[in-house]
């Protein structure tokens, strides 16, 4: 796909997964808009990209966990007189502890920028897409949607609500040049791991990995409406559909239950 002047919009831009995604697009040529809440980090972000890459890039400072963050998101770039050719919604968190012990308010957050938010802004952007005949809306999944996680249990059921959403999406702007895409990594050299307050099961994969494999699925024939980072993480996704569920979760639950 050529995104050469396209307008891409990037959210959990100012760290891991969305700065990966923000340098190979401006790589690309698309001008972006990076949205986090940290102003000055996007600030610094936007100027190192743009000396490197030679595009436009505008800045939205924004807590995408709040109810009204979808509208006040599309009211910037309606003032920025943009529109969304692309569209990453990276911007999500996890929680690991037990769901009886975890702080409700927290939990609501996580939804809400989980799957509220990117359903919002995914829901926004499309009919302008279509309307086009062009557009990219990439949501980021995770591994944990293809099991129940117990010490993960909201976040892994985001997760596969977002997995779920992307599918069915897929299956509804097919046969248009719209390309709709769940990418599900597993873990990744991120904050992730830090703000959940959890211990990674397994190697740290880099952020370029999950860039590279995101734009070999969308520049190819073929689209699909899912793909996995990583072939043992590919393995293990298919491994827990030919297991019995009991064993799955329990095995999960060695992992991330304290």
């Amino acid at each position: 796909m050529n995104y050469k002047g396209k307008t891409a919009v990037v959210t959990g831009a100012s760290s891991g997964i969305g700065l990966g995604y923000a340098h190979e697009l401006a790589a690309r040529g698309a001008n972006l808009v990076l949205v986090a809440r940290n102003k000055a980090v996007l600030e610094k972000i936007a100027a190192e990209i743009k000396a490197e890459h030679n595009v436009n890039i505008d800045v939205v400072a924004l807590d995408l966990s709040k109810v009204t963050s979808g509208q006040e998101l599309l009211d910037a770039l309606n003032k920025l007189k943009l529109s969304a050719d692309v569209l990453i919604n990276n911007a999500g968190f996890g929680t690991n502890n037990r769901v009886a012990k975890e702080d409700r308010a927290k939990i609501q957050q996580e939804i809400m920028l989980n799957v509220v938010t990117l359903v919002d802004l995914t829901t926004a952007v499309l009919p302008q897409m279509l309307a086009k005949d062009f557009g990219v809306i990439v949501n980021i999944g995770s591994t944990a949607s293809f099991q129940p996680v117990p010490g993960m249990a909201v976040y892994a059921a985001t997760k596969a609500f977002v997995r779920s959403f992307t599918s069915a999406l897929w299956g509804e702007v097919k046969g248009t040049n719209v390309r709709v895409l769940t990418v599900n990594p597993g873990a990744t050299s991120t904050e992730f791991f830090k703000i959940a307050e959890a211990k990674p099961a397994g190697k740290l994969a880099p952020v370029s990995d999950v860039v590279n494999a995101t734009f070999k699925a969308l520049d190819a024939k073929n689209s699909s409406p899912s793909i996995v980072v990583g072939g043992q993480n590919a393995v293990m996704a298919h491994f827990t559909r030919l297991v019995p569920v009991k064993a799955v979760i329990n095995i999960a639950g060695k992992l991330f239950l304290h």
